[in-house]
C-alpha cells in the first residue's frame, strides 16, 4: 500500500513538472506568436535592427551578441574545464581531490549578480585600460561566463573521464604507454560523448545567463565588430526592457523567449542525443567497445 501511494505521488510530482513546462511555453507562444506571424520569423531573425520606437524589432544583433559571447565563453573555458576534469579524475591524489571538486562545484552556488560585480570591478576596468574600448563588452561578458560556466563542465566531465572503464587504462599501460598517453590516448577518446555532452551543457548554461552578462556587456543593441565592442545577448534584450514594454513591443519580446526557450531545448536534446548510445549499452551490459570508438557517458 506504501509503495503505490509513494508510486502515485511521485507520478503526480513528475507529471506536475511537465505541466508546469508546457503552461509556460503555451502562455510564452501565445504572447510572441502574433508578432512572429505579422512580420514573419524570416524577418524578425534577419533583421539588425531593434527599435521599438519606431516599430522595428530584428534580433539579428542580440542572436550574434549572444553567440560572440558563448562561443568566447566556450573558448575559455572548456580548454581549462577538460584540464581540470582530468586532474581531478585521474592524477589528483584522493585527499587534494576531496577538497578541489566541492571547490569547483561551490562556483555554480555563488549568484549570478556577484560574478557580475566582480566582471564590473575587475575584469572591465583591466580591458578598458589594456585594451582599449570602453570596458564592457563581448569579452568582458565572456570571461565572465567562462567562470560560470566551469562548474557545470567539470562536473559532468569528472563524470565522464570516471564512467571509463578501469580495464582500458590496465591495458594502455601494459601496452607500455605512460599515464599521460593513456590519458591523452585512451581515457580522453573514450570519454568523448560524455565531454561532449558537457560542453552542449555548458553552452545552454552560458546562452541562458541574463544578470551577469547585463553588467558586462555594455548592452547596445548593436551587430559586434569587435570583441571589444559592447554587445545585446538575447536574455539581457528581455530583461532590460519587459518592465516597460507594451503592446507589440512586449509581443517581440515574448517572441524573443520563443527564439531563446527553442535554443534551449534544443540544446539539452543535443546533448541527450550524445549520451543516448553509452547509456544503452549500459543498460543493456554490453561489454565496452575498443578504447578507440567507445564513448562512455557522463
Amino acid at each position: 500500500m506504501r509503495d503505490r501511494i509513494a508510486e502515485s505521488a511521485l507520478r503526480v510530482a513528475a507529471l506536475s513538472a511537465v505541466g508546469v513546462l508546457a503552461l509556460i511555453a503555451l502562455f510564452i507562444v501565445g504572447e510572441g506568436a502574433p508578432v512572429l506571424a505579422a512580420r514573419g520569423p524570416g524577418a524578425f531573425l534577419a533583421s539588425a535592427t531593434w527599435a521599438p520606437t519606431r516599430g522595428e524589432y530584428g534580433l539579428l544583433a542580440m542572436l550574434a551578441g549572444s553567440a560572440v559571447v558563448t562561443l568566447g565563453a566556450l573558448a575559455l573555458a572548456v580548454p581549462l574545464g577538460i584540464a581540470c576534469a582530468v586532474t581531478l579524475a585521474e592524477l589528483a591524489p584522493p585527499t587534494a581531490r576531496a577538497v578541489l571538486k566541492p571547490l569547483v562545484e561551490l562556483l555554480a552556488g555563488i549568484p549570478s549578480v556577484v560574478y557580475g560585480f566582480l566582471g564590473m570591478a575587475l575584469v572591465v576596468p583591466v580591458i578598458r585600460t589594456q585594451l582599449g574600448g570602453p570596458g564592457p563588452s563581448a569579452l568582458a561578458a565572456s570571461v565572465v561566463l567562462a567562470v560560470m560556466v566551469l562548474p557545470t563542465l567539470v562536473s559532468v566531465a569528472v563524470d565522464a573521464i570516471e564512467a571509463v572503464p578501469r580495464s582500458y587504462r590496465d591495458g594502455a599501460r601494459a601496452l607500455g604507454a605512460t599515464e599521460w598517453q593513456s590519458i591523452a590516448g585512451v581515457v580522453l577518446p573514450a570519454a568523448r560523448s560524455g565531454l561532449a555532452a558537457a560542453v552542449i551543457l555548458g553552452i545552454g548554461r552560458a546562452v541562458g545567463e541574463t544578470m551577469a552578462v547585463i553588467m558586462v556587456a555594455g548592452n547596445a543593441a548593436q551587430l559586434p565588430d569587435s570583441p571589444l565592442a559592447p554587445v545585446r545577448t538575447l536574455t539581457a534584450n528581455v530583461a532590460l526592457e519587459m518592465a516597460y514594454a507594451t503592446g507589440e513591443h512586449a509581443q517581440a519580446l515574448f517572441a524573443t523567449a520563443i527564439v531563446l526557450f527553442v535554443l534551449v531545448l534544443a540544446l539539452n536534446a543535443v546533448a541527450g542525443l550524445v549520451r543516448r548510445p553509452a547509456r544503452a549499452r549500459r543498460r543493456r551490459g554490453a561489454a565496452p567497445a575498443a578504447p578507440s570508438t567507445a564513448a562512455e557517458p557522463a
